[in-house]
């Protein structure tokens, strides 16, 4: 296995890259071979989906299975080889049938079929077994056995696409699909899929994934708001109560609300957990009175949050982690492209599995002390709270604004964002979203002149929420977003976290601060590059970042 996706990557003199039996994340070396020969079966997909775009034909069930396995390989989602040898079968059927279907098309046009790339060309065997002997060949790193600049800029491209690929599948789900974005996805897809070797040429394809990107989250933000209307400012318990519960994590809205409706009158309590945190704002699920609350934080403590929690647990996307630890993966249920063996897998709209799991569970025996937060702040409550913020900048009474957030993770010096975020000064207000908050969202800031001083955005591709706030704001005092007295302090841990960077350097925005460490696929050429171009800047201390900060 060769795996460098996500910040638990193995880094050490020895090895750059997950290249053993088993992956940091728990992920074992057939999994990721798995994943890297699907990977070069998508590519080659993209290759025939893209030529067919040009010639006015567009395939729905491809266009919605590709990027949604694309989204299988992503870090913590899917570990079970069976799971991913099944959409190795897909991809081969999907494939072989696209490439008739458009050479026909072609063929109508009187045009020519382009030469064929690199993954279009291969033609891998059906045998699992055969499969695993073809890795190798499928390799991210098998033309560089080392890593270099061409290769982390490749990587760079390839996982911000990821990225893109998770929120088009999450858009997907809420109804909400666009045949030419589709295109320019399977267009990047293709080029990645021919071996580019052209580092300027990346280079520019890693601000096309992200323009594409701040697209997607566009029409992800429509999905939500339009199916569950405008998050709105709400109080959350995120202490348990008694009785029988399910706890939902994940990113997927409808997952959610189909659990409510499901568990009606059935005595059962709902929490979210993690990135659903900010469910609670939509105004479509507040009506339900048994989604009582939130339970427990980020990702990368469920082992010991979820072996506490007595009820039935459902994953709704990326994120799971070995649930064997724990011992709780008899009363977890994963969801569409989440996968774990062993783990029971839900297909359809149906859970009355999970709840017959939870109604044979104790469930709280008694309630816990309340303990109330405040999320909410999506993209039409910030719009109206922006003339307030406007005038409090203008009085001087608000003399900065932080974007403090973006994924967690285990590591020690991710205590920077509790310390920043403790640090800031009275008179500056904080946004914050994704999972990255938990480092310090149940601890009260205050307000300043009844503006909450900490504002929850959302999810991680609720960066777009901020992100308009952020152009509302230039336009109001007739300047460029990088002259606002506005900072960006954010924490990376796999690839949503990229494809949402790279939209921000695609929009212009520079002087992000970055951490807690940077990706090891960029070399320290290619980040030299990156610091020159887009002025990245790599976390220090609180102290020291803040102070510059405030002064620049």
């Amino acid at each position: 296995m060769f795996c460098i996706q996500c910040e638990q990557t193995l880094n050490s003199p020895v090895a750059k890259g997950c290249i053993f039996a088993q992956g940091m994340c728990g992920k074992t070396a057939e999994v990721s071979d798995l994943q890297d020969v699907l990977v070069k079966y998508l590519q080659g997909i993209s290759f025939w989906a893209k030529l067919g775009a040009d010639y006015g034909y567009h395939h729905p069930q491809v266009n919605r299975w590709s990027p949604q396995a694309f989204f299988s390989t992503l870090t913590n989602v899917n570990f079970d080889p069976v799971r991913m040898y099944e959409f190795i079968q897909e991809a081969r059927h999907y494939k072989s049938a696209l490439e008739k279907e458009v050479k026909a098309v072609v063929a109508d046009h009187s045009g020519v079929i382009p030469p064929l790339t690199v993954a279009a060309l291969m033609d891998i065997p059906a045998a699992q077994e055969a499969v695993i002997q073809f890795a190798p060949m499928a390799s991210l790193n098998q033309e560089k056995k080392s890593l270099d600049d061409v290769l982390g800029a490749y990587l760079l491209c390839l996982y911000g696409l990821k990225g893109v690929a998770a929120y088009m599948e999450h858009a997907a789900v809420l109804g909400q699909t666009d045949d030419e974005v589709y295109a320019q996805y399977h267009g990047i897809m293709s080029y990645l899929g021919d071996s580019p070797d052209d580092l300027q040429e990346l280079l520019q394809t890693a601000l096309q994934v992200g323009e594409l990107n701040y697209r997607v989250m566009f029409m992800l933000d429509k999905g939500e708001t339009s199916r569950f209307g405008d998050p709105e400012p709400t109080q959350v318990n995120v202490g348990h109560v008694k009785g029988k519960c399910i706890l939902v994590s994940g990113h997927d809205l409808e997952d959610l609300y189909e659990i409510l409706v499901q568990t009606q009158d059935k005595g059962i309590n709902v929490y979210t957990h993690g990135e659903m945190l900010p469910a609670h704002g939509y105004p479509q699920l507040k009506t339900f009175k048994h989604l009582v609350g939130n339970y427990g934080t980020a990702w990368q403590k469920q082992q010991t949050e979820f072996a506490d929690f007595p009820g039935a647990i459902v994953m709704t996307s990326n994120c799971i982690i070995n649930p064997d630890v724990g011992g709780y993966k008899d009363r977890i249920f994963t969801r569409s492209i989440v996968g774990w063996p062993g783990a029971r897998h839900i297909v359809g709209e149906d859970f009355s599995e999970v709840i017959d799991c939870a109604l044979s569970l104790e469930g709280f025996r008694e309630d816990a002390r309340p303990h109330l937060i405040t999320v909410g702040f999506g993209r039409a409550a910030l719009a109206q709270a922006a003339p307030a913020v406007i005038q409090e900048i203008r009085a001087g009474s608000i003399k900065h604004v932080f974007l403090v957030g973006g994924c967690d993770g285990d590591k020690r010096d991710r205590n920077y964002y509790t310390d920043f975020a403790q640090k800031t000064p009275e008179d500056t207000l904080m946004l914050t979203l994704a999972c990255g908050k938990y480092r310090f969202n149940y601890q009260d800031f205050g307000n300043i002149n009844g503006i909450p001083r900490l504002l929850d955005v959302g999810q991680c591709n609720d960066s777009y929420s901020a992100i308009q706030l952020a152009l509302a704001l230039a336009e109001e005092f007739q300047c460029g977003v990088n002259d606002l007295p506005l900072t960006l302090v954010v924490s990376w841990f796999e690839q949503k976290a990229i494809a949402v960077l790279l939209t921000l350097l695609a929009l212009g925005v520079r002087g992000i601060y970055l951490g807690p460490s940077l990706p090891v696929f960029l070399t320290p050429d290619l980040l030299e590059m990156l610091v020159e171009t887009f002025d990245i800047r790599p976390i220090s201390d609180a102290d020291s970042d803040l102070k510059v900060m405030l002064n620049s």
